[in-house]
């Protein structure tokens, strides 16, 4: 299989295209083109040499070269990612969820073995989950894959709604 870094020629965008399609469209503007008529500035039979080709092209034109050349090649990259910053418990605990509660949740689904959509994880969570917290709400669901944001926005229908009371914190559904 060969890998091209191609560029646009309306929003200048760069992007890695895998084989030799017709058209390639543009993840910035969207714009169809012609495999063709592309600008190539590589092509490779090594997928992770054309990815480090773009990110070098993008370092570069962001006036961050230097520092990409530091990099010992572009999966080093994503090891930095991964060691950079606070672990999922770190950040969990910064934002006042107990992890031990998560850590229930989370054994809970795994022996359901469900899977739940958006607006069934808040009421399973609710009905299930004896008076939880918002967080144990939140907690509940992330592990359905629904997001905290997702969680407050229902929670606050259903309390407007009546079908949701609030007592010292816990939550219960009616």
């Amino acid at each position: 299989m060969t890998y091209a870094v191609v560029g646009c020629s309306d929003c200048g965008a760069l992007w890695v295209v895998e084989g030799r399609p017709d058209t390639s469209g543009c993840p910035r503007c969207e714009t169809r083109h012609q495999f063709s008529k592309l600008r190539k500035f590589v092509e490779t039979d090594d997928e992770d040499h054309a990815r480090e080709v773009r990110a070098s092209m993008l370092a570069n034109r962001a006036g961050h070269g230097e520092a990409f050349a530091e990099l010992d090649d572009f999966t080093t990259l994503g090891d930095f990612a991964e060691d950079a910053g606070m672990s999922d418990d770190e950040f969990l605990d910064a934002a006042g969820v107990d992890t031990e509660e998560v850590s229930a949740v989370e054994e809970r689904v795994e022996q359901s073995g469900r899977s739940l959509g958006k607006r069934e994880a808040v009421r399973t969570a609710l009905r299930e989950l004896d008076e939880p917290t918002e967080s144990e709400v939140k907690a509940f669901a992330a592990e359905h894959g629904v997001g905290g944001d997702y969680v407050e926005r229902a929670l606050d229908k259903l309390r407007r709604a009546g079908d949701v009371t609030e007592t010292d914190g816990g939550l219960r559904l009616l």
